[in-house]
């Protein structure tokens, strides 16, 4: 799923709300019928992961050693990995292609190759919810296409819900399940083809900019 709408309209803000990392505005926020505010941080790590677009702490951690900080929550006070913890990490390693790399620092990894390392240790943490901002900022056309397919494949496959924000609207279309439009109004959600089909992206942008054709999907400039 994606959330999706004009520059400072919010989608940052209402993802990292739902990720616990900033107080609510107003409304509320509900986890298996629960408050968010019910569980303790150590019980919502179980339940929620996040990849922000900060920087990590430390470039200087191999790729495998990031990936393993996933499992934090689930470790002991030393962080000694169980072969269950062991078993999540090269889960996440294999589904995001990254044998290879594995012994790398992280300082040596492209950006597209840093966003597949931050998914897995996602993955890794073996959550029902993977909220991601902006996962394809600073990527190239190829790199963007790789990112958001990988997330449909792992969505579908592991039966998780993965939930990001983007500009990347037209992508958004063509590989998404749903998208929430943050219009600061009705902000639809709903499938793609059905918000086409209600001419929810013809409002998004002003008309004498930007248009959207309903036909192939895609935004065209107003010239």
């Amino acid at each position: 799923m994606a959330i999706v709408g004009i520059n400072g309209i919010g989608k940052s803000t209402l993802l990292r709300t739902i990720g616990n990392f900033q107080p609510k505005i107003a409304g509320d926020i509900l986890f298996e019928g629960k408050p968010q505010t019910d569980f303790a941080p150590i019980d919502f790590s179980k339940k929620v992961s996040v990849v922000l677009t900060e920087p990590i702490a430390s470039k200087n951690l191999t790729v495998v050693e990031l990936i393993a900080l996933g499992r934090q929550p689930y470790t002991n006070w030393i962080g000694n990995l169980s072969p269950t913890d062991k078993s999540k990490i090269n889960e996440a390693v294999q589904i995001l292609e990254l044998d290879n790399l594995k012994q790398k620092k992280c300082y040596e990894l492209s950006d597209g190759q840093l966003q597949r390392v931050l998914i897995a240790r996602a993955l890794a943490q073996d959550t029902d919810i993977i909220l991601l901002d902006e996962p394809t900022t600073h990527l190239d056309l190829f790199h963007k296409v790789q990112i958001l397919k990988i997330l449909k494949s792992i969505a579908h496959k592991t039966n998780k819900t993965i939930v990001f924000t983007s500009h990347e609207i037209e992508m958004a279309i063509q590989l998404c399940d749903k998208i929430l439009i943050l219009d600061g109004h009705k902000n639809p959600f709903e499938k793609p083809s059905k918000l086409i089909e209600n001419k929810a992206f013809e409002s998004l942008f002003p008309s004498n900019t930007v248009v959207f054709d309903s036909i192939s999907g895609t935004f065209r400039i107003q010239k």
